[in-house]
C-alpha cells in the first residue's frame, strides 16, 4: 500500500498523495451524504471540484509513469547505436 505514494524513482509523489487524499475525502463525503438529511448534501459543484481534483492527480501521476518509460526507451536505443 505505500508504494502506491511513492514515484518510479522512489520519492513520494505529491500528485499521488493529492490525488489519494481527494479520493478518500471523496468517498468520505459521498458515503456520509446517503445517510444525512437533503439539506445537509454537500454542494454538487464541490463535489465535482474534488472528484475532478482526484482524477487529474491521478491522471497526471498516470502520464509522468509512461513519458519516464518512453525517455528510458529512448536512451537505451540510443546507446545501442
Amino acid at each position: 500500500m505505500k508504494e502506491i505514494l511513492f514515484d518510479e524513482t522512489g520519492k513520494v509523489s505529491m500528485k499521488r498523495v493529492c490525488g489519494f487524499l481527494c479520493t478518500v475525502a471523496l468517498c468520505v463525503t459521498m458515503y456520509h451524504n446517503s445517510f444525512s438529511p437533503e439539506d445537509q448534501a454537500p454542494s454538487p459543484v464541490l463535489v465535482n471540484a474534488v472528484a475532478l481534483l482526484a482524477f487529474g492527480c491521478l491522471g497526471l501521476s498516470s502520464f509522468d509513469k509512461f513519458t519516464a518509460m518512453k525517455k528510458d526507451v529512448a536512451i537505451g536505443t540510443k546507446d545501442e547505436e
